[in-house]
């Protein structure tokens, strides 16, 4: 196979079949996963009250304790992702690993705002992780079933 017909192989601009009434943007978003929706955004919410919340809790015990909160509750999620699920990806890993990784933010929030703030901003965000748990279980069960590559980890037959 030539340069040229490997080019053409992969060319993203090429006419889809689509049903009638869709147009390319429709579907485009509408297939997506990387499209923002309630999970999306409770999950984004959730991480930012684990960044928060969570060096605040530990700075009165340890400024390198808090800091290093922030460097793993940032770092992680942004180095480790599985492929199909982010739209960029430095190290691929399977679809159990950024579960894992959703799952200490949430803990990491509830947690921590129990420890350094009043009680009924506790309860609002361990609601919060609930919640966002209950949204986030068809994004988990897609995961689970994808390896590194992005591709199902699992044969189903």
């Amino acid at each position: 196979m030539t340069t040229t017909d490997q080019k053409k192989r992969w060319d993203v601009t090429a006419p889809a079949v689509l049903p009638p009434g869709n147009d390319v943007h429709t579907a485009a978003v509408n297939d997506s996963p990387h499209r923002p929706d309630v999970a999306s955004a409770l999950r984004f919410l959730t991480e930012l009250v684990a960044w928060v919340a969570t060096p605040w809790a530990l700075a009165g015990h340890s400024v390198v304790l808090a800091v290093g909160s922030v460097v793993v509750l940032v770092g992680l999620p942004t180095v480790f992702a599985t492929p199909g699920d982010k739209n960029h990806v430095t190290v691929p890993v399977p679809g159990v690993v950024t579960i894992a990784l959703v799952v200490l933010q949430l803990v990491a929030a509830a947690l921590s705002a129990w420890w350094a703030w009043p009680r009924a901003v506790a309860v609002a965000v361990t609601v919060l992780a609930l919640v966002t748990v209950l949204t986030e279980l068809p994004r988990w069960r897609r995961l689970v079933r994808t390896g590194r590559d992005g591709r199902p980890a699992l044969d189903p037959a």
